[in-house]
């Protein structure tokens, strides 16, 4: 297949658009990372800048920060990307186009600023707004999880250790296991969230340098214009030492808590895959819903698949930060730029696709108790074994030779159940 003559209506589906975008992601965290989003934060935050800048007495008219508020959301993007082809610079080229609408206020956008003010600001600002999306949505599965909890307390089933059965639990002590995890989690993302601060007005190596010289030398003007243009974003602090960037552990530390997240829902899915084998529980099935295009007799779990394969593309993520934060050389180099475009968003974007799956099931488990009791009566007998054996050692039985009699019993192809109502357990405890 060639691209020649494919060129015209339906031209989006000549090129390659992420699933993440195109098939699974909210609408709110699309756009939270959207290019109309991210340039709209540039020029406000140029219009903080200049205001502040104003405030604080440099030759600034009120004239030219109206006309910049004015244009705030009027993007070319047309010639945003053109600028961009012939400068090779992103922040000049928009710089470039915010000017080109506003001649009045051209010479003072971006006056004492570094590519960093806009860019990295504008990441913390996506940052701190995608753990706002998560948050609620994580605290709606666990509404959700801990009403099934509530609901099934004293329903027991069959646990398993080893995937082998065990002990008896309850459907709802075994999902007080997930809701413990997911609890974590969203302890981890609200602390996250809160340690998020702004980069602030830091000049190109963090010393301010820039700004000291527009304020000839006045430190306490420029400690005020970094406040005030903070506050402006609605952050409360700034990190206090940055080189040219903010530190990239910051990233570390927020894709790390959603990798977390990731490893809980992998497991949490997991487990629903499992039991809907058993047939004990699955998730919610529609009624037009198609299990397999050759088997239609299947109920197969996908949506809980979905949260596994995308769940382990997460926690693949963390690495991503992990090893720009420890290339960065001095005060900043560019190898971070082009991975970050690509980790930081598509984590906040994954992460948002496997709550709203991990709600829908949440919402609809449903679970077979009548299956579950013909799985307990199946192993029961053997499940007694544990209170004999204790019987039988208080009755003087060795603890080690009585504990050899079920798998011997086992491996007779016995029945437990017969065997002890006839007495051949007492017969075998003699014995020993």
């Amino acid at each position: 297949m060639r691209l020649s003559g494919m060129e015209g209506s339906g031209d989006e589906f000549l090129k390659y658009r992420s699933p993440l975008v195109s098939r699974y992601a909210s609408k709110e965290m699309a756009f939270n990372f959207s290019d109309r989003k991210k340039f709209t934060i540039w020029r406000t935050l140029w219009i903080y800048l200049a205001k502040s800048e104003k405030e604080l007495g440099l030759p600034i008219t009120d004239a030219q920060v109206s006309e910049m508020e004015a244009h705030v959301e009027d993007i070319d993007f047309a010639m945003a990307a053109e600028e961009e082809r012939k400068l090779r610079h992103d922040v000049m080229a928009h710089v470039h186009t915010f000017a080109n609408c506003c001649p009045t206020a051209a010479p003072i956008i971006h006056l004492g600023a570094t590519s960093c003010y806009v860019g990295d600001n504008t990441d913390l600002i996506m940052l701190r707004d995608g753990f706002d999306i998560l948050l609620p949505k994580l605290a709606r599965v666990i509404d959700r999880l801990a009403n099934f909890a509530d609901k099934y307390a004293d329903l027991p089933t069959l646990g398993f250790t080893h995937y082998q059965p065990a002990q008896l639990t309850t459907v709802g002590k075994r999902a007080c296991l997930w809701l413990q995890d997911l609890l974590m989690d969203i302890r981890n993302l609200q602390r996250a969230r809160e340690d998020l601060r702004f980069r602030g007005v830091k000049g190109t190596t963090g010393t301010q340098a820039s700004f000291l010289q527009l304020f000839q030398g006045d430190h306490d003007k420029v400690e005020q214009l970094d406040k005030m243009v903070t506050e402006m974003a609605g952050f409360k602090k700034s990190y206090l030492v940055t080189g040219q960037t903010y530190s990239r552990k910051v990233d570390i530390d927020s894709l790390s808590v959603l990798a977390s997240l990731g490893a809980t829902v992998h497991k949490i899915c997991t487990d629903i895959r499992l039991l809907a084998n058993l047939k004990e529980i699955e998730e919610p099935f529609e009624k037009e819903q198609i299990g397999s295009s050759a088997m239609p007799y299947k109920r197969n779990p996908m949506r809980a698949e979905r949260c596994c394969s995308l769940a382990r593309h997460l926690v693949a993520l963390v690495s991503d930060p992990l090893q720009t934060a420890s290339v960065q050389w001095l005060e900043r180099t560019l190898d971070d730029s082009a991975n970050r475009r690509i980790s930081l968003p598509e984590s906040f974007l994954t992460a948002d696709i496997i709550l709203s799956t991990l709600q829908n099931i949440t919402e609809g488990l449903v679970v077979y108790p009548k299956v579950i009791e013909r799985h307990i009566r199946h192993e029961l007998p053997f499940m007694a074994t544990e209170n004999i054996i204790m019987a039988m050692v208080k009755a003087g039985g060795n603890r080690q030779l009585v504990a050899l009699l079920t798998p011997y019993i086992q491996g007779k192809n016995k029945n437990l159940s017969q065997l002890f109502s006839r007495g051949e357990a007492a017969f075998a405890f003699c014995m020993l």
